[in-house]
């Protein structure tokens, strides 16, 4: 089954560009993207830009309103994310514990529905 395993984090918190712990961090990114590609696991996953550079499109009484950042005003954003094909959401959870940000922020783990 696939699951979305979402990265939310506070874009302050966490270590910054820059500093070793940064570097360590994008290592540790490095190693578990390495990790589930070997598993065979990996479908997709990317970092996103900053929410400062979101677009929020809503569509009322027929009429596209167009609007600069995220959906709603929240500390946690999305930062990224991974596609896994998991055996089961116990497999899933093994893997969002390994994601760096989890030390951090939180990894929201979604299933995809197959229609």
């Amino acid at each position: 089954m696939q699951y979305l395993l979402m990265i939310y984090a506070a874009e302050d918190s966490g270590p910054q560009p820059g500093t070793e712990e940064f570097t360590q961090m994008l290592d540790g990114y490095q190693k578990f993207s390495d990790e589930v590609q070997a598993d065979g696991v990996f479908i997709a996953g990317e970092p996103l830009d900053s929410v400062t550079t979101a677009t929020t499109v809503r569509v009322r009484g027929g009429q596209s309103q167009i609007s600069d950042g995220p959906f709603a005003e929240t500390k946690e954003a999305l930062g990224g994310y991974y596609l896994l094909d998991c055996e089961d959401l116990d497999h899933a959870i093994a893997y969002a514990a390994k994601i760096p940000s989890a030390t951090y922020g939180s990894i929201e783990i979604r299933p995809i529905i197959k229609y």
